[in-house]
């Protein structure tokens, strides 16, 4: 990456402004959630799709309905229910008649939008969440062997229930591991009750004015791929994902498949996007450690005895967090060499 390539400080000054604007936009649709906000904004900027766990009610449909707001993308709402079919996501070929010859022509789906919310994604079976697959990882879909292209930029937000809750489907490993992120929602407490209790009713969805068009969007998500990412930062995170293995090491042998290489991409894309949402120029140790959680949280299969003494992925995550140095021991003194400001 050539000087030319590094964001500039009026780059830098020009998204703050921006992303300022998108922050007060999405905080009167969801409150005391800045977290949330964050965590959503940088997986965007990231390019990258994110998977929302939480109880009903806790804002998520809310949440995604105003980031295409704000954004001014257009977006679609897939209600996953079990007797949905794959052609229901992606589209169908339909017989129509053209110019007195009757043909088959595609009927575009709504995933053909920029921002697709898969509504409680694991309440349809593994083949209708399958049809997501390649649409996530090519942005396009293949119906009865012809491609179709997604619109660019193309997300999708999906939300899940716990998969403890009746009527839930396990989500397939690679299926998980095209988002991004995913990001837990917790419970609100009792001053945000109140506050929604105030300003909120039952059936009235808050309103959202757009504070960005899509091509100042975009060009955030490109300048993200600008920030600057040092050597011994890449290094850091691909001593993270290797030692996600459990062959790597005992203490962290409840692992029984760690994270791919796209969990490694994962990191240093996040890593950049949340420099930029912080208006740096360049990562440092603490934005890897910040994203390691939401990347890692799906990606990492824990065997059964985890299961049974309750340990859970974050656990984990915090324990390689702690394990791994963010500079291996023969080089203690390069440490700051990471934290640029």
């Amino acid at each position: 990456m050539t000087e030319n390539d590094l964001c500039s400080e009026q780059e830098l000054k020009d998204a703050s402004v921006k992303l300022e604007r998108v922050k007060d936009a999405l905080n009167t649709v969801i409150f005391g959630q800045g977290e949330l906000i964050e965590e959503v904004m940088v997986g965007m900027l990231s390019g990258g799709h994110i998977l929302l766990e939480g109880l009903p009610g806790l804002g998520k449909t809310s949440l995604v309905k105003g980031l295409s707001a704000a954004l001014g993308l257009s977006a679609s709402r897939i209600q996953f229910t079990p007797d949905l079919l794959p052609g229901d996501i992606t589209g169908n070929p339909m017989l129509q008649e053209v110019d007195g010859e009757r043909s088959f022509v595609f009927q575009q789906g709504p995933l053909f939008a920029n921002l697709v919310l898969a509504d409680e994604i694991n309440r349809a079976s593994p083949k209708t969440q399958s049809a997501l697959l390649e649409g996530m990882q090519e942005s396009s879909v293949t119906v009865m062997g012809e491609s179709h292209v997604l619109p660019r930029p193309f997300f999708v937000l999906a939300t899940q229930n716990p998969i403890e809750l009746e009527g839930t489907y396990t989500l397939p490993e690679a299926q998980l591991d095209r988002f991004l992120f995913k990001i837990l929602l917790q419970r609100n407490s009792v001053e945000v009750l109140e506050e929604i209790v105030r300003k909120r009713e039952i059936g009235v969805d808050a309103e959202v004015e757009q504070v960005l068009s899509l091509k100042e969007f975009t060009g955030l998500t490109e300048l993200a791929r600008k920030i600057y990412l040092p050597d011994v930062v890449s290094a850091y995170i691909a001593r993270l994902v290797h030692q996600t293995h459990p062959e790597e090491g005992e203490d962290l042998a409840k692992i029984k498949y760690g994270a791919s290489p796209r969990a490694a991409l994962a990191l240093a894309g996040a890593s950049k996007a949340r420099a930029l949402w912080q208006g740096r120029p360049n990562t440092s140790f603490e934005d890897v450690q910040a994203v390691a959680y939401p990347v890692l949280r799906h990606r990492l299969i824990l065997d059964y005895t985890a299961r049974m003494e309750g340990v859970t992925t974050d656990d984990v995550v915090k324990a390689l967090l702690e394990k791994v140095p963010v500079q291996p021991q023969e080089q203690p003194n390069s440490l700051s060499a990471a934290k640029i400001h």
